[in-house]
């Protein structure tokens, strides 16, 4: 009994590890898109699915955007996405 739940418990981290691991590099590689192309094309891209495929890649890129204008960045995008 103690057993299984350990190892649920270890099961569980591990998974949210794993989890932390990937939303970290998905981070990382949104990151790059920056300039107003870029950040047409993802739109682009993003346009095709649902609001809830996309909700995890959305809220990313919009924490960069707010990241940059906070930081006195110019914005290339716009907030939330392509503008132009």
């Amino acid at each position: 009994m103690i057993k299984s739940k350990l190892r649920d418990v270890r099961t569980g981290l591990a998974n949210r590890r794993t989890m932390r691991v990937a939303h970290r590099k998905l981070t990382d590689e949104l990151a790059s898109f920056r300039t107003t192309a870029e950040r047409a094309e993802i739109d682009e891209l993003l346009s095709r699915h649902t609001a809830e495929e996309t909700e995890q890649i959305r809220d990313i890129l919009y924490r960069h955007d707010a990241y940059r204008l906070a930081a006195g960045g110019r914005p290339t995008a716009g907030m939330g996405g392509y503008l132009g």
